[in-house]
């Protein structure tokens, strides 16, 4: 059995994953169910709101790096 090894993960990085799987990735995975659903305004609305966080995420990481 071979262990990881994940020091050499920085802390921008564990945000981000972290990020992602507990708020992108719930978003638009619900938006797409309610697409499914024939909800199109919530679905866009989840989508939508999916993106936003995304693009919030990338900017500020553009301000933290500076």
């Amino acid at each position: 059995m071979t262990y990881v090894d994940t020091s050499d993960i920085s802390a921008q990085m564990f945000i981000a994953v972290l990020l992602f799987l507990l708020v992108i990735a719930p978003l638009i995975s619900l938006g797409v169910l309610r697409l499914f659903q024939s909800r199109k305004k919530s679905g866009l609305t989840l989508i939508g709101l999916g993106i936003a966080v995304y693009v919030i995420f990338q900017i500020s990481t553009l301000f933290l790096d500076t």
